[in-house]
Formats: structure tokens, sequence, C-alpha cells
């Protein structure tokens, strides 16, 4: 009875360990230069609403400001649900009229704006503005089959993703990224500051991707507010 047995086992030589290292660095190295556009995508869809996020800085509710004077859109919706601390927006209840009041006094029409305040949730916040703004095209019932979202920078692709699920495919779903000022998009691997939002919004798409399932629309699990 034999106990052991000789088997060939091939495995690289150092020469081939540093070309597979060496490939690994430039892939990883291009990611990292391609993280910034691909979590802030521009992509509007010609859309005659623009929905702007109400958790925004000021200086991204600038941006959302030009946007909305531009012309080019017949309503803004502002979003969000109650204030939460760390913010000097207190005396407003919710940041959708956070947001309603500051595009106003950034000089967008008055009449132009609508605050869609949500209940605080126990799931995806962003998510839940966008089933109060499905909620709100339908009640309005003008035809609106297209939005744009106004979103602030690596935040982006994950509101698109959202807005896209609770909309539904009636609706086209545009997305424009504020442009960021606390560091440079093309080099945000430089600062603290850009990594961490490259690296946190690169994991909070990633598991919106793939474990984030609301419920059917309508039901008590798509909302899941908190009384």
């Amino acid at each position: 009875m034999k106990l052991f047995r000789l088997r060939q086992v091939w495995l690289p030589t150092v020469w081939s360990s540093l070309v597979l290292a060496g490939l690994l660095a430039a892939l990883a190295l291009a990611a990292m230069r391609q993280a910034y556009g691909f979590l802030a995508p521009n992509a509007p869809v010609g859309a005659r609403v623009l929905v702007v996020e109400g958790w925004l800085p000021d200086d991204a509710l600038e941006q959302a400001a030009a946007e909305a004077r531009s012309g080019a859109y017949e309503r803004v919706l502002t979003t969000g649900g109650p204030v939460w601390g760390g913010c000097d927006c207190q005396k407003e209840r919710t940041y959708a009229d956070w947001a309603r009041d500051s595009l106003v006094r950034a000089g967008v029409p008055e009449e132009k704006l609508v605050a869609i305040p949500a209940p605080a949730s126990a799931q995806d916040r962003s998510f839940l503005n966008a089933v109060m703004v499905r909620e709100w095209l339908e009640r309005e019932g003008r035809g609106f089959d297209a939005v744009d979202v106004f979103s602030g920078a690596v935040h982006g692709r994950r509101s698109w993703l959202l807005h896209r699920m609770a909309l539904g495919p009636g609706v086209r779903v545009g997305i424009r990224s504020a442009a960021p000022t606390e560091y440079d998009p093309a080099a945000w691997w430089r600062t603290s500051a850009g990594a961490k939002e490259v690296l946190g919004e690169s994991i909070g798409w990633l598991w919106t991707e793939l474990f984030f399932h609301p419920g059917a629309p309508g039901s008590r699990e798509e909302r899941w507010a908190v009384p």
C-alpha cells in the first residue's frame, strides 16, 4: 500500500510573476483613473422636468440653479426627507423645502419649483425620494415621460440607477452630476476628500447594483417609511 505519490506542479517563474503583477497594476491604475467619470455621469435626456436632490451642498445647488435657469425645464422638483443634524438648514422641515428655498434665492422662478418632501425611510433614502417623484408625475397627469436628475458628483450613478428603478420603464431618466469643488476629479486620489467620496460611492453603487431589491410599486416594502 503506497502512502505517497509524486505529482508535477507548474509554478510561475519570477519573470512571469513580474509580468502578471505589472498587468494587474496597470489595470488597477486604469480603473482608478476612470472611476470618477464612471460614478459621475452626465447623460441628460432632454426632459422637461429637472429633479434636484435636496441634500446637495450649497456649491452643487448653485450648479443646479444654473441648469434650472437655462430655460430647458418647465418644472424643477426638489426632493428629500426630514432634515437631520449637521446641516445649517434646520428652519426647513425637509431637504426638499431647503433646496427649493435655496433655488429661489439663486434666481430660479418660484412658479417653476415644486418641493416633494419624503418621509423618513428605513432603506435607501434616494430611492424613496424617487418614489415620491413617480407619485407626483402620476398625479400631475401632464404626460411627463422623462426626467433629468441633478445629483452630487460621484453619487450620480447611484441616483441614476435608483430613479430608473423607482420610475419604471415608462419614464426615461437622464442624469446630471455636479462638479466637485473640494478635489480635482482627474486626480481624486490625491486628497482625502476625493478618496473618501470615490471609494465610498464605489461601494455604495456596487451594493445597490447587487443587493438592493425594493418591493413592488405601491407596496409597503417599496416605501419602507418610518412612522
